[in-house]
């Protein structure tokens, strides 16, 4: 029996030393760019989340090698940002030494699966020669007016004294450690992400993402087209701006709900009456994260304001504003029009504070429940009697002819906040000068080096540890050379991945962040896999970052990911996500040293649909392991022979096919069970040719690359799989040449009977007539029609 330990190690060094998996820039063969998300090196090291998503890649590009493309699948590090100095803060070990040991670590891990990365593109966004480049493109940011400073309300977490996304504070608490999350008003760095709104949904139509990545991309940037609609708010100057899909309906609006941070609350807050009550609801909103104040499952709150009312612009009516936490301010205009009569949510609030209901649209019954449903409208003076998209039109000209409305289109995407007040990040390459404002680090300065700290915590007032560099900030202002002082927040750990599969192009370059020769050559990633979580943040900020790169002339492609990829997650065995508190973390050094590498990629290939979860089962890797052992036994029957056994030929021939089509259509489990399948027949024959065995181990290789090339070596059956060419089929051989169809007699299926693919007509209608159970119903019988539907069925029609 082959030592797995020992043969995995020869051609993992073997490979390494004949540098099979280096891509070239040069080469005259098609390219096919592979790309998987790069980790972020912590300390709990490799998980088997990542063995599935890298052997599956790692299996489509030694396919693709083996069909002639000079193919790239590199590897780096995300290693900058929160979780590696979380993972520092809590081993109290300096950030750069602990991302070096877990990188090693990593390293170690993923060359003990096999997998067959380019290791000489290996990059890492905390390095300076990498980080360079990230400041580099900020600044074009900067120059093109993208790059912009604003106040800002963000989660914070008061104990990991940090700046939280929305989902990182799910539930009002810190997803790191539990702590309850407070409101926050900074002044951030923010990338005008939402100029280029249209251009990221455009754009989807010239990608081939999954389909449910293209709609949470979609959905993500949420864009709607309205109208802008002025409710003056009464005995004042000013108006209450609020956007609506559906204008047609004002008329129905019998109130106006504003969120509890509306700088209208501030400004009128002498004329509001119950200020008291109005303040403490603003304090308890400030304690609910976005997607808690916007939780559907959840009842609305809100308060009435006493002193302050709305003039509904199209009947004249005094209607109330209230203030409720589900309007937030960063969303739209911070206040909405309610329409109770056809919108659940607003009919809902009505019914709970006794608010007056009007029918705008006949139909449903609104005693019961809102009518959401179209209908010609009916209380609505000008617009009765209109169908929906008629009074849109007829009320949009209505408000733009009285100058109290206006088309407009609406979008939930929000600028990028791209401020953050940590140490481990990229030095954001401004600084603020009381005469020129804010003014670029001189390009040929660049890299703006992370300076040593001695202490990288996060500082109690909520500013970076920076800003406590005297040294490092106070410097002279590039323009005008009075003292000034550096920007102290860095960039976010999304900075570094929202370019980074360009450097794996050109990754030594010490000019330019790539050539543009090497980007002419690998243009967009061909296959780009990566968790469905990062499907509205990563995947949209590297769109975004590479879209305005390409406006600028920057790089080749607008689109960088021709195909996008999701995988399910590995669950523990209960079908629980594993985790540590739950002591179900499954552990891939273990796993190695048990049954092998080869024995766990191929389960992680078994273990069910690609992109679906699947759970964990060690019996499902012993059989896996038994498989492998299975293959290296067959060897005994080998016989010379460069042709297939006659009676697996059109096994062979079907096999090949399958195998290569699921393996380029993330099938992999079913192209396990087609070499299962083929080494059960194999198994039956007294003996197997040399080509039958070498086309099994070929197209077993891509998942099980060490044992295949082992067996391959020592039965002598030819040059290694790194660098030959992949089987060939034929289509005439991949069918059968007798079939089985079944017999009608008057509608009722009588019988089957085997048909040749020579078979005429007349012989197939012979062979129904003449088969014996066909026969118990046909006898005595006038034969009236006999049918034939050519590889389906024959129909016999009798009186």
């Amino acid at each position: 029996m082959i030592n797995t330990r020992v043969i995995e190690k020869k051609w993992q060094k073997r490979w390494e030393e004949e540098g099979v998996f280096t891509a070239k820039n040069n080469s005259d063969k098609k390219k096919y760019y592979i790309l998987v998300e790069f980790p972020y090196p912590s300390g709990a090291g490799l998980h088997v989340g990542h063995v599935r998503s890298y052997t599956a890649l790692d299996a489509m590009a030694r396919l693709k090698r083996a069909q002639g493309y000079n193919v790239l699948y590199p590897i780096g590090w995300d290693a900058f940002g929160a979780p590696a100095e979380q993972y520092a803060i809590k081993n109290h070990v300096y950030p750069s030494k602990m991302v070096s040991e877990c990188i090693d670590n990593f390293k170690h891990q993923i060359k003990a699966l096999g997998i067959s990365f380019d290791w000489s593109r290996e990059i890492n966004t905390s390095s300076p020669e990498y980080y360079k480049w990230t400041q580099w493109q900020f600044l074009q940011f900067y120059k093109a007016g993208l790059a912009y400073k604003a106040e800002k309300d963000i989660n914070w977490c008061p104990n990991c004294k940090m700046g939280l996304s929305n989902e990182d504070a799910a539930g009002g608490v810190c997803e790191r450690c539990g702590s309850k999350v407070e409101k926050k008003l900074k002044n951030q760095w923010m990338l005008k992400m939402t100029a280029y709104a249209d251009s990221l949904i455009e754009g989807l139509k010239d990608t081939d993402f999954m389909e449910k990545i293209k709609t949470a991309q979609i959905n993500w940037i949420g864009k709607s087209v309205g109208a802008e609609v002025d409710f003056k708010l009464k005995d004042t100057e000013d108006v209450l701006k609020v956007f609506t899909t559906r204008c047609d309906t004002l008329y129905g609006v019998t109130f106006m709900v504003m969120s509890p941070e509306h700088p209208f609350l501030e400004k009128y807050k002498d004329r509001i009456k119950n200020i008291d009550e109005l303040k403490a609801y603003q304090d308890a909103a400030k304690a609910k994260s976005e997607i808690e104040r916007t939780d559907e499952s959840k009842e609305k709150t809100g308060i009435k304001l006493d002193g302050l009312e709305a003039v509904n612009p199209v009947s004249g009516e005094v209607i109330p504003i209230y203030v409720s936490d589900y309007v937030l301010a960063g969303y739209g205009t911070g206040a909405i029009m309610a329409v109770p009569a056809h919108d659940t949510r607003d009919y809902a609030f009505a019914k709970k504070f006794g608010i007056k209901i009007i029918p705008v649209i006949e139909g449903g019954d609104i005693s019961k429940e809102a009518y959401t449903g179209d209908g010609v409208h009916i209380n609505s003076c000008v617009l009765n009697g209109l169908g929906k998209e008629d009074a849109i039109d007829t009320c949009l000209k209505y408000l733009e002819d009285n100058h109290i409305g206006k088309k407009t289109t609406n979008y939930r995407l929000q600028d990028w906040i791209f401020s953050r007040q940590r140490f481990w990040g990229e030095p954001i390459p401004m600084i603020y000068c009381e005469d020129c404002g804010w003014v670029p680090v001189p390009e040929e300065e660049l890299p703006l080096v992370l300076p040593d700290v001695k202490s990288y915590e996060p500082t109690d007032n909520g500013e970076s540890p920076l800003s406590t560099l005297d040294e490092w900030v106070n410097v002279p202002c590039p323009h005008c050379g009075k003292m000034a002082k550096r920007e102290t927040d860095t960039m976010p750990n999304w900075a570094g991945s929202s370019w980074y599969w360009i450097r794996y192009m050109d990754p030594n370059n010490d000019k330019e962040f790539a050539s543009r020769e090497a980007m002419d050559y690998w243009g967009q990633v061909d296959y780009y896999n990566g968790g469905m979580e990062h499907a509205t943040r990563h995947l949209l900020y590297a769109r975004f970052w590479n879209q305005f790169l390409y406006d600028q002339g920057l790089v080749s492609v607008r689109e960088p990911f021709k195909k996008r990829v999701a995988h399910g997650m590995i669950l523990g065995e209960n079908n629980e996500k594993m985790s540590k508190s739950k002591g179900n973390v499954v552990n891939p050094d273990d796993m190695v040293a048990n049954y092998g590498a080869d024995a766990l990629r191929t389960y992680e290939m078994f273990i069910g649909d690609y992109p679906k979860d699947a759970a964990w089962s060690e019996n499902g890797l012993k059989g896996c392991k038994k498989f492998l052992e299975r293959v290296d036994r067959i060897k005994v029957k080998l016989t010379c022979g460069d042709e297939y056994s006659k009676n697996l030929e059109s096994l062979m021939h079907k096999t090949i096919k399958k195998v290569t089509n699921d393996l380029l259509s993330m099938k992999y489990n079913t192209a396990v069970s087609a070499l299962m399948i083929l080494l059960n027949a194999m198994e039956k024959e007294e003996s197997i040719t040399h080509k039958d065995y070498r086309t099994l181990l070929a197209l077993l290789n891509p998942i099980a690359p060490h044992i295949t090339e082992e067996l391959n070596e020592e039965c002598k059956l030819g040059e290694e799989f790194a660098v030959s060419a992949w089987p060939e089929y034929d289509e005439s051989k991949t069918t059968d040449s007798e079939f089985e169809i079944g017999v009608q007699v008057n509608g009722k299926l009588r019988g089957s009977v085997l048909i040749s693919e020579d078979d005429s007509e007349e012989e197939i209608k012979a062979k129904a007539l003449n088969n014996e159970n066909v026969k118990k119903y046909t006898d005595g019988l006038n034969i009236v029609k006999v049918i034939v539907v050519p590889k389906r069925i024959v129909s016999v029609v009798v009186k």
